[in-house]
């Protein structure tokens, strides 16, 4: 028990160390991520009445689906989010390994944010702010609470990797970062794959169980 205690506390050092030394970084991600939240609240809010009606008709068809049949292919679910989850690791890490990738991994960011920021605020426009809220969190709070720190920490990684190649652009140096890059997306990567696990056995339970009652 005490070598446990100790490895955790471990960890929790590192993960804190992490993050201080690398503040700034974090701080400009988080930044990037509201930004395309607040973007997808102000896109759903300025819609036309035509897209409104076809969001509405699209929200309310499926939720009448599921209420009809509720059964989830839940490892079809699992290999799409584990697919989707390892395309995005592959992309951040690329772009986080090229001096031009700085751009896309900001878009990357960004784009998460919008997407959570249309989604959330869709439903609450179509649902109403209980229904909207309860539909919303049961499908994406779980499993962000892995999948956004862990999407950060590989931008901050591939941030970090820039900098360091441009202050110093010996050979040894870039292969040396590169690797280090490579084995702390690796890690994230398996955070996110764990993250897709409670996406499909916790958080589609916590949908369906909700949708029945709507």
């Amino acid at each position: 028990m005490r070598i446990n205690v100790k490895e955790n506390n471990k960890i929790k050092d590192k993960i804190i160390n992490h993050i201080t030394d690398n503040i700034k970084e974090y701080a400009t991600v988080i930044l990037i991520f509201f930004i395309g939240i607040i973007l997808g609240i102000i896109f759903i809010n300025n819609i036309s009445t035509e897209q409104e009606t076809e969001i509405s008709s699209y929200i309310n068809n499926f939720i009448n689906s599921m209420q009809l049949d509720s059964n989830i292919n839940l490892f079809g679910l699992l290999k799409e989010s584990i697919s989707s989850n390892i395309v995005l690791t592959l992309c951040l890490w690329f772009a986080g390994c090229t001096v031009i990738g700085m751009p896309i991994v900001y878009g990357i960011i960004a784009f998460r944010g919008f997407c959570m920021g249309y989604t959330i605020s869709s439903l609450i426009a179509i649902l109403g702010i209980g229904k909207g809220l309860a539909f919303g969190l049961s499908t994406i709070l779980l499993q962000n609470l892995l999948l956004i720190p862990a999407i950060f920490a590989v931008s901050v990684s591939g941030i970090k990797l820039y900098k360091s190649i441009m202050k110093d652009k010996r050979r040894e140096n870039i292969k040396v970062e590169i690797l280090r890059h490579t084995a702390f997306s690796a890690i994230m990567c398996v955070v996110m794959i764990f993250s897709s696990f409670i996406e499909t056995y916790l958080s589609s339970n916590i949908f369906i169980n909700i949708v029945k009652f709507m």
